[in-house]
């Protein structure tokens, strides 16, 4: 009979017991202990530092988005405001861009 007959009937038998369970102790490699850190952050900066913008000359602020002539009016020294259309947005960077 199965397991679950013999529980049913009475004729259970106790389950065997686990094996106890010995822990080995792990051993911990100590690190070396660095006391100055050498490293020049401000050159790795400088040589990870990409300009978000190509040179004026392949920009074309007809194909921008509104979030892209914004941020480019930034650069450029003028504060677009997104509430108006992409059509007047382009219109104010052009005027500005001519004027100035």
């Amino acid at each position: 009979m199965s397991r679950f007959g013999d529980l049913l009937s009475g004729n259970a038998t106790p389950a065997p017991s686990p094996e106890p369970v010995v822990e080995e102790p792990i051993v911990v490699a100590e690190s070396p202990i660095v006391e100055e850190d050498s490293t020049n952050y401000q050159d790795e900066i400088e040589e990870e530092f990409v300009e978000t913008f190509p040179y004026e000359s392949d920009l074309s602020i007809h194909d921008m988005s509104k979030s892209e002539l914004e941020e480019y009016g930034r650069t450029v020294g003028i504060e677009l405001d997104r509430r108006h259309s992409r059509k007047r947005l382009v219109r104010e960077l052009e005027e500005y861009l001519t004027d100035s």
